[in-house]
């Protein structure tokens, strides 16, 4: 299994935000290890339950779920000797309590939610241990009741205590007089009383402090000194017969640390369906059906992380077609479609709830892979298209047929030329390993690369052409159109660079640019051999006979005719000026004037950084050159001639060297 759970699909945002709906450390634990499974059988399986949970929920109910804090480092310590402390058994006699109201609980809930409360079966009772706990720990003390040694000792150690009391007071009453004032404290384990400094030695004991002021001094009374040191003995005992109490608690609960277990593992795997519950309630999630033949279909799909701002999809692939090509404009959510789907797809087959209308379907895939941004890095020296390549070559390497391939923005980063080829080449491998490919672009060659290849399909996004603004809706069957220029005017670019940029875009652009340049070529030599030698110099209605003498006038009147029609059709020819823009009718496609026309009308025209020679009578005004180049001073060798050539023009402009030649290419005739 390959699953890009990195942040191109953001699946780590959604269980980042799963997290923060789990209480323990086993369901948060239990979100960071959840990945996207294959088995449709268990994917059912998790959605089945995880509608359950929701359905546990919804109407207010709180599945009681402890929060385990503590229990992580408690658990660890099992079988290495350690005694637990008073808390930590408090803190197992709390767990115990806990997993009787789950079990409680999920025993309500059985009708309702069969599959979820048969997990509470598994949890152990252990009364015994509870039971224990509970008699020998209270607030946080080992309480009298938990051996009989310790309710001696104690017994014992409240008759000294009395004792001490009754001395104390009868010497207070004595020294009254003494003391600074009427009261009674402790160092340590030692019962003390406070003397004026001057009277200490009026007062028979052991000076056992003295205050910060020097003023008061702390005496133990002699006749308290034997039952102090006895109490002290008692006190020793008393811990003893803790520490025996504690060890004894400590091994009871060692002992059904595997029943202990299987608690805490339920117990985490309830707090994780209720997290998913939680957070499919968050999205208004649903349950959607599983295939194994490819084929989505999302209704009103929603952005996961983006919530009520997010436009519905509406998606279907895999019927008819495994390959959907998505153009539209860059603000159009081309990528949100994308990352929608793939994340959508992942939240699935981790048995997750996911935000679409009934009658959603979704296909399991093994294999789910994304090139998704630039990847640009600074740190290893990556471009755009370094990135791009780096990605698709990974993908190559695991795609098959039950792989989700999702790559945004084809032919990137890269000549558009050479970017189209290569973006078309891998489509075609990806589809013949029978990956399911969903790809983003804005350059037309793909877009009818799509609507001819057997297998795929174009699809848009919408775009209001009144308002210039995104719709974020998917429409599948048609291409659509970036809409650079509306864009770019709508976001400030000044209109005389705009209607520049169409001029421009135009000029290259005209035409289908898939039929390569030879081929127009060859179809022009065609054309030009075909034409009649006549046709350049009669009208259409001068068309000779068979006899070849001119219909309706005699071969003198013919000539002084044919003449007159010619000067006619000179006349009417447009003008043509170096840099203007025309339409050579025998190829379908537009170039740029190079030359003036020579005597037999000829004129040298650039297609496609190619000097062509074409009458002037295949000729027509496309764009003038004051539209395409509005400054009268542009420097038109910028047009006509290549880098390398004006440089080296410039340098031999400057001196002479013979290496430094320029070779013109011959003009096509």
């Amino acid at each position: 299994m390959v699953f890009d759970v990195t942040n191109r699909l953001e699946f780590d945002k959604v269980k980042a935000r799963l997290t923060d709906f789990a209480l323990s450390y086993l369901g948060k634990n239990l979100v960071k290890q959840m990945v996207p499974l294959t088995d449709k059988r268990v994917i059912e399986r998790l959605l089945e339950e995880t509608e359950e949970a929701v359905c546990i929920i919804q109407f207010g109910a709180s599945i009681p779920i402890p929060a385990l804090d503590g229990m992580e480092q408690l658990v660890a310590g099992f079988g290495k000797g350690i005694l637990l402390s008073i808390e930590e058994l408090q803190l197992i006699g709390r767990l115990l309590e806990a997993t009787e109201q789950l079990k409680r609980f999920m025993a309500k809930k059985e009708s309702v939610a069969p599959n979820v409360s048969a997990y509470a079966q598994s949890m152990h009772d252990l009364t015994e241990l509870k039971r224990e706990i509970e008699r020998c720990i209270r607030h946080g003390q080992v309480t009298d009741q938990a051996s009989p040694e310790l309710s001696k000792i104690r017994k014992k150690m409240v008759i000294i205590e009395e004792r001490i009391k009754k001395k104390l007071d009868g010497t207070m009453q004595k020294y009254r007089s003494y003391l600074q004032e009427y009261v009674v404290s402790m160092r340590g384990d030692r019962y003390v009383v406070p003397v004026k400094k001057e009277h200490r030695k009026l007062i028979p004991g052991t000076v056992l402090d003295e205050s910060a002021s020097g003023q008061t001094v702390f005496i133990e009374p002699a006749d308290l000194a034997q039952l102090s040191f006895e109490l002290n003995g008692w006190r020793a005992d008393e811990a003893a017969e803790e520490m025996k109490i504690i060890a004894y608690l400590t091994d009871l609960t060692e002992s059904y640390r595997y029943e202990i277990a299987i608690n805490l593992e339920t117990i985490g795997h309830y707090d994780f369906l209720t997290a998913k519950a939680k957070y499919a309630r968050s999205l208004d999630g649903r349950t959607v059906r599983l295939n194994t033949e490819g084929i989505i279909r999302i209704a009103g799909g929603k952005h996961p992380l983006l919530g009520n701002h997010s436009v519905p999809l509406q998606f279907e692939i895999g019927n008819g077609y495994r390959a959907l090509i998505i153009t539209g404009p860059n603000t159009g959510g081309k990528t949100v479609a994308l990352k929608t789907i793939g994340l959508l797809t992942m939240m699935v087959q981790s048995g997750l709830l996911v935000p679409v209308d009934e009658g959603s379907d979704f296909a399991i895939y093994s294999d789910v892979s994304a090139d998704i941004g630039d990847g640009q890095s600074l740190e290893h020296s990556l471009s755009t298209f370094s990135s791009h390549i780096k990605n698709v070559i990974r993908i190559l390497h695991t795609a098959g047929p039950s792989s989700l391939i999702l790559l945004d923005e084809l032919a990137t980063g890269t000549d558009p030329g050479e970017g189209i080829g290569l973006s078309i080449a891998v489509l075609e491998e990806l589809y013949k390993c029978g990956a399911t490919v969903i790809a983003t672009t804005h350059y037309n060659e793909i877009k009818r690369f799509a609507e001819e290849a057997p297998g795929f399909q174009n699809a848009s996004m919408a775009f209001d052409l009144e308002t210039l603004q995104p719709l974020y809706k998917l429409t599948i069957g048609a291409a659509g159109s970036s809409y650079a220029f509306q864009i770019a005017l709508k976001l400030g670019v000044p209109n005389h660079i705009i209607e520049r940029s169409k001029a421009i875009t135009y000029s290259r652009h005209q035409g289908d640019p898939l039929v390569s340049m030879e081929a127009a070529l060859a179809e022009h030599r065609m054309a030009t051999d075909a034409v009649p030698v006549w046709s350049e110099a009669v009208s259409a209605g001068d068309k000779p006979d068979s006899s070849g003498i001119t219909s309706g006038s005699t071969e003198k009147e013919a000539a002084k005719d044919r003449q007159a029609a010619s000067q006619k059709r000179e006349a009417s020819l447009p003008v043509l000026e170096l840099g203007d823009c025309v339409w050579v009718h025998s190829l379908r496609r537009t170039g740029i004037v190079c030359s003036q026309p020579d005597e037999r009308g000829n004129i040298v025209v650039m297609i496609q950084k190619e000097k062509v020679k074409i009458n002037r009578k295949r000729l027509s005004l496309y764009i003038e050159k004051k539209q395409l180049y509005p400054d009268e001073s542009y420097d038109m060798d910028i047009v006509f001639e290549s880098k390398d050539t004006r440089k080296k023009r410039k340098q031999m402009n400057k001196r002479h060297d013979p290496g430094n030649f320029i070779i013109t290419p011959a003009e096509d005739k």
